[in-house]
């Protein structure tokens, strides 16, 4: 059950900087810090959820390689950011270490 709510904690992630980018505009300031405020909470209470179980250096580990490789892909696919080999090669480097962490757990 550790691994599910770190999972979560890690796509919750996602959603505290997508809600900053919606701050920017003036228009939905409001709502996008409420967003991110939201996401934060429930992202870190399932990562403390996970870490009764999970080592704290493993699951802050995952947990942010979630986050960082989820809002990368958020920001390609729906902010047309860049989205060249090296940015790629460099997210599946961190996927990879997130299944290395994953296999060497147990």
């Amino acid at each position: 059950m550790a691994w599910i709510y770190l999972v979560g904690a890690g796509l919750l992630e996602i959603g505290w900087p997508l809600g900053l980018k919606i701050a920017e505009n003036p228009e939905s300031r409001v709502r996008g810090v409420i967003t991110a405020v939201l996401f934060m909470g429930a992202s870190g209470t399932l990562l403390w959820l996970a870490q009764r179980q999970i080592p704290m250096g493993t699951a802050y580990a995952v947990w942010t390689g979630i986050g960082a490789v989820g809002t990368l892909l958020v920001g390609i696919l729906f902010y047309a950011e860049p989205s060249g080999i090296m940015r790629l090669a460099s997210a599946s480097l961190i996927v990879m270490g997130i299944v290395g962490l994953k296999l060497a757990h147990g």
